[in-house]
């Protein structure tokens, strides 16, 4: 399986702090049977002034102490961006590490706030479109103002935004109106990547497994293996 969201990049954002937590993120998610993972730490300017040149030293000591301790995962670089005017600034900037590539479209995870869709989402997703990038629109199901109706996400993917699942909401880690909200965008095949958005052992493990059961029972096991393979595999520009 392959995860296209986790925060396993230690000392960057409310991830893991030391290296050591790290690799124990790392060896869980071996152990969970993903098999190549995109280390997507917040850019979120207010909070986590990240960017691609800032994380990316810091990703390729990361990536060498996980060869050097020959854990058989494949990692790569991308980041989970919160849409804000400051962070437009960063894309225009070539600053954004992007998650790969597919039919000419640079993709990115872009996440809104927890608690609603921020007025002018749409303007601003209309500029990547032109921009040839596309959203992957982090963890809607978890948003306030689509578990309060899940139609809000709905122009977004109209637009040509892709919509990516937390595991753990199909599971019920985020309780049951996620869970239901999750389903719900499944059943209707809006949703197109299911990701673990891990950020630690204890309360945001690395469990992709237990969400990929639930994608058999919900749409069956060809569309799970698209979920969690395929078109991950795809835009990472893996062999599938």
């Amino acid at each position: 399986m392959i995860d296209l969201h986790c925060h396993y990049l230690p000392g960057v954002d409310d991830g893991p702090v030391e290296a050591v937590e790290a690799l124990q993120l790392v060896r869980a998610a071996v152990a969970n049977g993903i098999t190549a993972a995109a280390l997507t730490p917040h850019i979120h300017p207010r909070r986590y002034p990240n960017s691609k040149t800032r994380l990316l030293h810091t990703f390729v000591r990361f990536q060498e102490l996980v060869k050097q301790q020959q854990i058989p995962i494949k990692l790569y670089l991308a980041g989970e961006v919160r849409i804000s005017p400051e962070s437009l600034d960063l894309f225009e900037q070539d600053e954004i590490p992007f998650l790969g590539t597919v039919d000419g479209y640079k993709i990115v995870l872009l996440e809104f706030p927890h608690d609603m869709i921020p007025v002018g989402s749409e303007q601003f997703v209309t500029k990547l479109l032109r921009m040839k990038i596309r959203p992957l629109i982090a963890h809607p199901e978890r948003n306030k103002q689509v578990l309060g109706d899940p139609e809000r996400i709905r122009p977004f993917v109209d637009m040509g935004c892709w919509l990516q699942l937390t595991a753990g909401s199909l599971v019920g880690s985020f309780g049951k109106p996620a869970k239901k909200v999750a389903t719900k965008l499944l059943e209707e095949e809006l949703a197109w990547i299911v990701a673990t958005d891990a950020h630690n052992l204890e309360h945001r493990p690395p469990d992709l497994a237990q969400g990929y059961q639930c994608l058999v029972d919900i749409c069956g096991s060809r569309t799970a293996k698209r979920m969690v393979e395929t078109r991950p595999g795809r835009i990472l520009g893996l062999e599938q």
